[in-house]
């Protein structure tokens, strides 16, 4: 579980208590089970704040959203200054492949939310996303996407 990532090392707070092991969330400001996916949005969510200099303020975890009626949450939401969605970050465990799946949820979830940037992660590959408004196209890289807010 927990395992090096494709990721700038992050200084997380870890805990055990009875075999399992839970780790401290910087912006629901509680320990949290340690996943496999839970251990990527956490180093998601620091990378954003220590590395893309994100202001805490601005970031969401858990997001809650609703497609077709169903109750969803984005695993990670950047805002912008004027506090308008900027990015989402759909993060999976190392052993989940980032794939048209994952492109697939991610699209869900934007459909309501409308971001400029889209990132999904594994912790091991990245793939980032642009979505160029005036070309109606998707401009996709590979890596940790460079964030202008």
């Amino acid at each position: 579980m927990i395992e090096a990532l494709a990721l700038p090392k992050a200084e997380l707070r870890l805990k055990r208590k009875k075999n399992v092991v839970y780790v401290w969330c910087i912006l629901r400001k509680k320990e949290l089970v340690c996943t496999p996916e839970e251990w990527v949005r956490q180093h998601v969510i620091h990378y954003l704040i220590n590395e893309a200099n994100i202001s805490i303020g601005r970031i969401a975890s858990e997001y809650p959203l609703e497609y077709n009626g169903l109750k969803k949450r984005a695993d990670v939401v950047v805002f912008d200054s004027e506090s308008k969605p900027f990015l989402i970050v759909e993060c999976k465990a190392t052993s989940v492949p980032v794939s048209t799946k994952t492109l697939d949820q991610i699209a869900q979830y934007n459909s309501q939310l409308q971001v400029p940037w889209l990132w999904l992660t594994n912790g091991l590959r990245h793939v980032h996303c642009r979505i160029d408004s005036v070309e109606a196209s998707l401009v996709f890289g590979e890596g940790i996407p460079v964030l202008h807010h």
